[in-house]
């Protein structure tokens, strides 16, 4: 089956100053080292790229400084999601005029577990809102964080109201199960897998790739991954969970918080320990088990 987004698309960390605003030179380099490493595009203002705290304008003018500084518009996918449905559109019809047609939309989280009927709602409307025949929607699961689920009911609605327009689901449920029930039940649609552990089974089974926020500390790793899934060597599996351990050293950990640290003692560029409130930095125990547990990993910045 070829489906119409597929490949590693890193979830892109969004740099930020210590005032809290946009670090955008920050940020660009890191997408460019995501797409030196092999990367099909990248995914921007997705949750590990902090997207739904950044304004419109805050995003549409990072979205434009990223094309302006050579990032092809078919190298993005565009996440919309907002808590507002008309910011959504908004976003949307912005990204499609830049040519950025691929985007990655979850509905408003701010009401708990909404019925299917006003999940298709906000699909719908926001297709219809953008109203390009050349948008290729991906549809963000993520019911832990957001609320929000699609049931395969829905998905079903919204393929068949939307055909070639809803093209994929990107599944962070971090339920191997579900994705690779997703798999089955929607072969039309693609299946980008967000949990790192489940995205090579899961390709195995049909599954067209991986959205995920690993692949800001180690693109290199994630890409062998996804370009050869039958083949995933007890080495980098080993790395994997080693690095996504770094996660959860300390309880109740912010992963943004926990990535960027991890970033900032891999790039040696303590820049990358801003983020935007309401998340903050970890505290100082927690920052330095990271840093440490990093550096007992023993990575080559380089290949990683």
């Amino acid at each position: 089956m070829t489906h119409a987004i597929t490949g590693l698309w890193p979830a892109l960390a969004t740099a930020f100053t210590a005032s809290g605003a946009v670090d955008t030179g920050r940020t660009l380099a890191q997408a460019h080292r995501m797409l030196a490493a092999g990367s099909e595009g990248i995914t921007l203002f997705g949750t590990t790229g902090e997207g739904p705290a950044l304004t419109v304008a805050e995003r549409q003018a990072l979205l434009e400084a990223a094309l302006a500084d050579g990032i092809r518009p078919e190298q993005t996918i565009v996440c919309t999601t907002a808590c507002a449905l008309g910011d959504a559109v908004t976003l949307g019809r912005h990204a499609v005029a830049l040519g950025c047609t691929r985007q990655l939309y979850m509905p408003a989280f701010y009401f708990n577990h909404p019925r299917d009927a006003g999940v298709v709602e906000a699909v719908t409307q926001m297709v219809r809102g953008i109203g390009s025949d050349a948008l290729r929607v991906l549809l963000y699961q993520f019911p832990a964080l957001s609320n929000v689920g699609f049931s395969h009911a829905a998905i079903a609605t919204l393929a068949d109201a939307h055909p070639g327009v809803v093209v994929g689901i990107k599944d962070s449920t971090g339920d191997r199960a579900h994705s690779l029930g997703l798999v089955k039940a929607f072969p039309q649609l693609g299946t980008l897998v967000g949990a790192e552990p489940d995205v090579a089974p899961v390709m195995r089974a049909g599954g067209a790739g991986s959205v995920n926020g690993l692949a800001n500390l180690a693109p290199h790793l994630m890409r062998r991954v996804v370009s050869h899934p039958a083949a995933v060597s007890a080495a980098d599996q080993a790395l994997m969970q080693g690095l996504l351990a770094l996660l959860s050293l300390r309880p109740h950990m912010p992963f943004v918080s926990a990535y960027k640290t991890a970033l900032a003692e891999q790039t040696g560029d303590d820049g990358w320990l801003h983020v935007r409130a309401p998340l903050s930095r970890l505290a100082p125990d927690e920052e330095e088990a990271v840093r440490a547990a990093y550096r007992t990993l023993g990575c080559d910045f380089a290949t990683l």
